[in-house]
């Protein structure tokens, strides 16, 4: 009998992924016996969702993984760094959840439809972006905290509406929260959104053995040419970068959308590029591709003046 200790956060969304994981493993093995560990990030601590991409909601878990405490964590794959630890792989990113947004509304409206001058909360700049470049007369205050928090939040606010990840509500059992559900092709997601990053130790070939049986191949190389975009324009979650790779003709195709923009929506640049998805290797290699195009279109300059000011400026109304 195999047995293998799953690290994870302690928040209802985190506890969901990791026994959606478990129970992933147990079903491609027989023999295994699978147990969750829950590790407290400094992301947790502070609840700083914007900084997440820098590492603050899974540098603990990578060191649990590198210290033997556990044999695997399992990640939100937008929170998880493009950098990666040494001694630490990404081994699986199993099937995809929806990576699209949602407009989490009082009225049952779009974004089109809300109120002259209504408030939105939003937990990203890239949120804060595409709602203004949609709606500039719209106010956009931030969020903080999980998703029951953020919940409770609106629901005691006098906001119109809110966005936040359609997987995440799906997940816990939420959806009926969902007002509309935002096109991913034009209201572009972050990197990764939607899908889960399973991590183990390099030289742990016991582990990597069980935990590549649940890697999705089409998830993988749509992941990994997002996160190639988000890689070479620099950006990270508290950036507002979006990217969105899908498969056409049949999976012959990978088409990759990005943006970039000033957190008041203007400018805003997009671009579209496709290529063969012959492997990770050619998904990763269009994804940069494409942050090239951007960088040289002016996303570049963008994004360095967002990053020069404090993070209370760019984080407050616009």
């Amino acid at each position: 009998m195999s047995r293998l200790v799953i690290g994870t956060r302690g928040s209802p969304l985190a506890m969901w992924q990791a026994g959606w994981v478990a129970d992933a493993l147990r079903r491609s093995a027989t023999g295994v016996t699978v147990e969750l560990k829950v590790i407290t990030t400094a992301g947790d601590r502070t609840g700083d969702e914007i900084s997440a991409g820098q590492g603050l909601f899974t540098k603990e878990l990578e060191l649990a993984i590198l210290d033997g405490r556990v044999d695997l964590a399992v990640h939100s794959l937008k929170d998880l760094p493009t950098a990666q630890t040494e001694g630490v792989v990404l081994t699986a990113v199993p099937l995809r959840q929806d990576p699209a947004d949602a407009l989490v509304s009082r009225a049952g409206s779009r974004i089109e439809d809300l109120p002259a001058g209504a408030t939105v909360l939003c937990g990203s700049l890239r949120r804060q972006a595409q709602v203004l470049a949609r709606r500039g007369d719209l106010k956009i205050q931030p969020i903080r905290g999980n998703i029951g928090t953020r919940l409770t939040k609106f629901d005691g606010s006098s906001a119109a509406a809110m966005i936040l990840a359609c997987a995440g509500l799906v997940r816990l059992g939420l959806e009926g929260r969902i007002t509309h559900r935002l096109d991913p092709q034009d209201f572009l997601p972050a990197a990764g959104q939607g899908a889960l990053a399973v991590q183990c130790r390099a030289d742990d070939r016991r582990t990597r053995q069980f935990i590549e049986a649940i890697d999705d191949p089409v998830a993988r190389a749509a992941v990994v040419c997002e996160r190639a975009v988000l890689a070479g324009l620099g950006g990270g979650c508290r950036m507002p970068v979006g990217a969105y790779a899908r498969f056409v003709d049949g999976g012959a195709t990978l088409v990759v959308s990005a943006m970039a923009a000033a957190p008041n929506g203007s400018p805003m640049l997009k671009d579209t590029l496709q290529g063969p998805a012959s492997s990770p290797q050619a998904a990763g290699e269009l994804g940069r591709k494409l942050a090239q195009r951007l960088a040289a279109a002016g996303a570049a300059e963008i994004l360095r003046q967002v990053d020069s000011p404090s993070r209370d400026a760019v984080e407050g109304l616009p």
